[in-house]
């Protein structure tokens, strides 16, 4: 069974950082990608960031400069570092992943860890 694994997270002020990882287990035999998605009050779910499979990575508008993805192939582990974060950027955040399990590309979730940034 396969499962995503967040850690990090939690209360920072305004101007500070965090680090958010996700590492992945299970029958993986291949990796499409692996992302954080967010969803404040009130909103919709959004993508932050996502490393494709080729290591080119994607970045929301809101973040870009201030957030950066990075990937372990073997570890199957991602790793987010934010810095300059903003009260805006308070939200749950979710890992999202698309990988080849049981000859079927999958989409997984992690469970949600919460992002609190004061002002």
């Amino acid at each position: 069974q396969v499962q995503l694994v967040e850690s990090g997270g939690g209360l920072v002020q305004a101007g500070g950082s965090l680090r958010l990882s996700c590492a992945a287990s299970g029958n993986i035999f291949s990796i499409n990608f692996m992302g954080w998605y967010r969803q404040a009050p009130g909103k919709e779910r959004e993508l932050v960031a996502r490393v494709l499979s080729a290591g080119s990575t994607e970045y929301a508008d809101s973040v870009r400069g201030r957030f950066a993805i990075s990937r372990d192939n073997d570890k199957k582990e991602i790793v987010m570092q934010m810095n300059s974060l903003k009260p805006e950027d308070t939200a749950i955040y979710y890992c999202h992943a698309n990988f080849l399990v049981d000859f079927a590309w999958r989409d997984y979730w992690g469970q949600g860890t919460q992002v609190t940034v004061s002002s």
